[in-house]
Parts: C-alpha cells; structure tokens; sequence
C-alpha cells in the first residue's frame, strides 16, 4: 500500500517556504512530487502557509486517488501532464507577484541574466485559460517545451526539475529574474543575452565540470 509519508511531510515543508517568501497567497499554488507510479500532491484550497502532511494526497498516473480524503488540486491534469511529456520528478505551481505581473505584459521573459540558462533561457507565457481546464494544461505544456519553467498569463507560473529542491529553487529564480527585468524595464529597454552569448556560459559550465584536478599536492609544490 502506498504511503509516502517522508514526501507528504517534504511537500509540505516546500509550501510553507514558498508561502515564506511570498511566491503565494492563501491556497493559491500547488506542488507535487513523482514516486514511481503515483503522484504526491497537495490538496485542492489547501494553504501553503499553514500546510501539513495530511492535506496532501496521494493519486496515481491517470488521477485516480491512492491514499488522503482530500480532493487533489485542480490543476491536476497540469502536474501529470509535466510528468508525461517531461519525465520531471517534481512540479512547482505558484501565483507569485512579480512572475504573474510580468506575464500580464510580455510574451516572453528574456534571457537578462545568465542564471537564467537554468530555467531553459528564456522564458514564455503561456496565453490565458481558465484554471484547472484541459486548454490551460495544454498551453502550459507547450510553453515548457525545451524549458524548465514557464509563465502563465494573468495566473502565475510553473517549474519542474529533476527533485522538489530543485524545483522550488527554479521558482524563487524565476520570480528573481522577474523581478530583476521589472526594474531594469522601469529604466529603459533590457539587454538580453543573445544565443551566442548563452552558448559561451553553457560551454564554460561544462568545461568546469569536466575539469579535473591535475597532480598531488606533492607534485604541485
């Protein structure tokens, strides 16, 4: 029998850290988490500020309820269509300001800064549907092709990453990078990295990582 009490009470944890750094308000958001074969998610209204592990549930690829008494979020259908077409381990929901007001005048977040590059680069706003329906699952999806992140306009934004962690880290970034192209917007036009600038900070990424040390410390001296 499925049980996942370690990850209810993880889920949990992230919710009320979001709900911290104001990435949400009241019951508005939703997080999730894939073990296997089900999905570990929070309940429908619940409030992340005030979260705990018995109002997050359990269901299973297809939304069928596994274990909890709570109905799951109702944007559900968005989670596991992340899972589907993304293979992410964990999925990220907030209505935080400053990504929801950014989403309400763009169409696109531009690459300002090269942090950014762990998002996907830039970053879309996926158009404006009602909550909870097959159509805002879709535009959403489509928004995340290729990206880690997406917005969604005049509702909020979305992350997913390889583990919660992460994928709560990918939302304080994002609502950073907002944030960071608001102020730059309030002086004038920003400059975004272009692709070939992009290329070079992934290509010096990857040269740190498969850079490894050369020698003892006795033939360094």
């Amino acid at each position: 029998m499925s049980g996942h009490q370690d990850v209810r009470e993880q889920i949990a944890d992230a919710c009320r850290r979001l709900a911290a750094r104001g990435l949400v308000i009241e019951g508005a958001g939703n997080v999730s988490v894939r073990v296997g074969d089900e999905v570990v998610v929070t309940a429908t209204e619940a409030r992340f500020a005030e979260m705990t592990a018995e109002q997050v549930v359990v269901v299973d690829l297809d939304g069928k309820a596994v274990l909890g008494d709570l109905e799951p979020t109702s944007e559900l259908a968005l989670h596991l269509g992340v899972y589907r077409r993304f293979g992410a381990a964990a999925v990220v929901h907030t209505h935080a300001p400053m990504a929801t007001a950014v989403g309400l005048v763009v169409d696109e977040l531009p690459c300002v800064h090269y942090y950014m590059l762990k998002l996907g680069g830039a970053v879309r706003v996926a158009p404006y549907a009602t909550w909870g329906t097959p159509e805002l699952a879709d535009h959403v999806l489509t928004a995340l092709d290729g990206k880690s992140a997406a917005l969604m306009a005049n509702h909020g934004a979305v992350t997913h990453a390889g583990s919660l962690e992460a994928a709560v880290e990918r939302s304080l970034l994002l609502e950073w990078a907002c944030e960071l192209y608001w102020h730059a917007a309030s002086m004038g036009t920003p400059r975004a990295l272009d692709e070939k600038q992009q290329q070079a900070v992934i290509e010096a990424a990857l040269a740190r990582m498969n850079r490894k040390p050369t020698g003892t410390p006795e033939e360094k001296s």
